[in-house]
């Protein structure tokens, strides 16, 4: 493939990522050098050439999620005084997403802050996988192309899994869609538990709701965070007859505790995207990595030619 006007580039966020959706399309990843001056300001440089060019930045805004943020939005403006056509912001993990509205109190709706400066650095559009809030999409003035991690994880899982008597479980009500949307392409059942928040980092267990005792259960949720919600959820479906239990996330956010819970969990597997960079000493042991970067590099593909993006789902359910 040959694309004359196309340019990705990556702050430090997740460079990795950014050469996996380079080497998909078969092109180099743009030269940019994202420092830090001595005080800890952001010091930016492009050196490839960007007049009139389509350009891609690659950027999830994971831990350190200011530090990433800033990043993607002075790469962002450097690239709009640079006379570039069109900027995509690609950030397969949308941070802030979890302060999506009011809900107590003199609170801020943080994610639509970010969408503002998102917008007013100049960027063109948005690509983004599974955001936490689907409503978020609504915050932007400009196009958001919101992906589903589910045609990069339903490969594996059918490998995994074909065949056996598997049941996808939600740890909370909240993710009952996504995990509904899972159970029809996986042709299985569907089991939910049923929890309580009562603070931040502390929930409730009140009731399983579904069958699964002697079954293969798979939890599903979008993102891990200190990874209580889906560690409760394990030893839940445990205590009730679960034959085998697996834990899947697009997000593996890992902050706090998350890795010793996992790993403690009683979970033959943790799946998990590279949505966020994951360093082979800061995951999980049982974790096993699901590359976006061929989703990335067709959605992308399909954006630089001003193609459908939504026939890259057409065969999913919804």
């Amino acid at each position: 493939m040959t694309f004359h006007r196309l340019r990705i580039f990556s702050g430090n966020g997740h460079p990795e990522l950014a050469e996996g959706i380079c080497a998909e399309l078969g092109i180099e990843l743009a030269d940019a050098v994202v420092g830090r001056f001595s005080d800890g300001e952001i010091d930016l440089k492009v050196n490839t050439d960007v007049r009139g060019a389509d350009c891609f930045v690659v950027q999830p805004t994971c831990p350190p999620v200011n530090e990433n943020l800033m990043e993607l939005l002075v790469m962002i403006d450097c690239l709009v005084r640079a006379s570039a056509d069109r900027i995509t912001a690609v950030m397969p993990y949308f941070g802030y997403a979890r302060k999506d509205r009011k809900d107590e109190g003199r609170v801020p709706i943080s994610a639509k802050l970010v969408a503002n400066m998102i917008t007013m650095a100049g960027a063109s559009r948005v690509l983004t996988v599974d955001l936490h809030a689907a409503q978020i999409q609504g915050f932007f003035d400009i196009p958001v192309d919101h992906l589903y991690a589910r045609p990069a994880f339903l490969p594996v899982l059918r490998e995994r899994f074909g065949g056996s008597d598997l049941v996808i479980v939600s740890p909370d009500v909240g993710g009952t869609k996504l995990c509904r949307a899972y159970s029809k392409e996986l042709e299985a059942s569907l089991a939910i538990v049923d929890k309580r928040r009562i603070s931040g980092t502390e929930t409730v267990i009140e009731n399983l709701v579904g069958q699964v005792d002697g079954k293969i259960c798979l939890i599903v949720d979008d993102l891990i965070s200190t990874g209580g919600s889906i560690t409760d959820a394990a030893r839940v479906v445990r205590e009730n007859g679960a034959s085998e239990v697996y834990l899947l996330a697009t997000h593996g956010v890992l902050c706090g505790p998350a890795i010793e819970r996992l790993d403690a969990a009683p979970a033959e597997v943790v799946f998990l995207s590279d949505s966020i960079p994951l360093a082979q000493d800061k995951r999980p042991r049982k974790a096993q990595v699901v590359s976006l970067a061929p989703m990335l590099a067709k959605a992308i593909d399909s954006i630089h030619r001003s193609e459908s993006i939504s026939r890259l789902f057409d065969n999913l359910s919804t």
